[in-house]
């Protein structure tokens, strides 16, 4: 009856929800996706408007299938210069060690939050699905989406965010599971002792709530995927096992990452961008703390970490890389993400 209702809400021939990946993935991933079956995201949080409407045009050009846009919901601080020249200073060593000057770029953060400008250039495309992150937008901003006709999902890291989600009216709730690997969608505290493993998540937000329940995080292969769902879950977002797909934009660097046992060692980090975040534990996160309270809020210690990701990479390193990946690589291959979306729906 629950796997009824995820069909209708996503109107797909399987229950695999390809999670959106800003920064190592563009339409063509979604597209692939779309296509074998499951239900293709495009993360939009670092996109610019113009190129968020260029790649729902490549997408609705490609496949007639349903599609999820992803945003960001954050609320946008004021840029604090006190708190960033803390930071530029806790950096500095990094940059004499490139022999290279920290650059002051206060207006850089290219993470923005879902808004009515944003809203304004893709109505026209009567979206079927919208996917947020960090909770929600405003009131106003919620009621014109679902004016669409717009099926709307969100991230929840706790029992309490899911219910508070679904009061909010929302159509699904993604429950993230510790494990998983990018930014914590946590948004009602910022206490990361909150955070629970998907296995512990899943089932008590079911019972908790009648909308249907995704599944997120360590989920790698067909057998995860019926373990998921077998906790009562209706489907299952992916992300990691995407991530050396040939459709996939992942760097170099972090391909080698993920195919390294390192990437065994994952941690939650907010030295990247000032939000917690799961990835492969480097150079950065193990000298600067996995949780620095030097970090600007989010999005701005990107800023000067960006910098030094660029210098870094263009010696071949990946030492102040973000290398997002979740706690089970085990599904990562080297294949097409049709073919890999056929393989997590075996049984399905």
């Amino acid at each position: 009856m629950r796997r009824e209702s995820i069909k209708r809400l996503f109107e797909t021939d399987f229950p695999i929800i390809q999670s959106p990946m800003a920064g190592v993935q563009d339409s063509t991933l979604t597209v692939a996706v779309c296509k074998a079956g499951g239900l293709g995201a495009l993360p939009c949080g670092m996109l610019n408007i113009d190129k968020i409407v260029s790649e729902i045009k490549v997408i609705k050009e490609a496949t007639d299938k349903p599609y999820n846009l992803n945003f960001f919901c954050h609320d946008m601080p004021d840029y604090n210069e006190k708190q960033q020249s803390k930071w530029q200073a806790q950096l500095t060593p990094y940059f004499t060690e490139l022999g290279v000057e920290c650059e002051s770029l206060p207006n850089s953060a290219n993470r923005i939050p879902f808004n009515h400008d944003i809203a304004d250039a893709i109505e026209s495309f009567n979206p079927e699905f919208i996917s947020f992150h960090f909770g929600l937008p405003n009131r106003e901003l919620l009621a014109r989406v679902k004016s669409w006709g717009t099926k709307l999902v969100s991230s929840a890291t706790t029992i309490e965010e899911a219910l508070w989600l679904e009061s909010k009216g929302v159509d699904g709730i993604i429950a993230q599971g510790f494990e998983a690997g990018g930014h914590r969608g946590m948004f009602l505290s910022d206490d990361i002792s909150t955070q629970v493993g998907m296995s512990a998540l899943v089932p008590q937000i079911v019972n908790k709530v009648r909308v249907p329940v995704i599944a997120a995080g360590g989920i790698g292969d067909s057998r995860g995927v019926q373990a998921a769902l077998s906790l009562g879950a209706d489907a299952v977002q992916i992300g990691t096992s995407y991530l050396l797909c040939t459709e996939a934009k992942t760097s170099q660097l972090h391909r080698l990452a993920l195919k390294n046992f390192k990437s065994q060692h994952t941690a939650i980090t907010n030295v990247f961008s000032g939000r917690p975040a799961r990835g492969i534990v480097n150079r950065a996160m193990n000298e600067l703390g996995y949780i620095s309270s030097f970090a600007p809020n989010f999005p701005y210690a990107a800023i000067e970490m960006a910098q030094l990701r660029g210098h870094f990479e263009r010696l071949g390193s990946d030492d102040f890389s973000p290398l997002w990946s979740g706690q089970n690589t085990s599904g990562c291959k080297e294949i097409s993400a049709k073919e890999l979306t056929l393989l997590l729906a075996a049984g399905c």
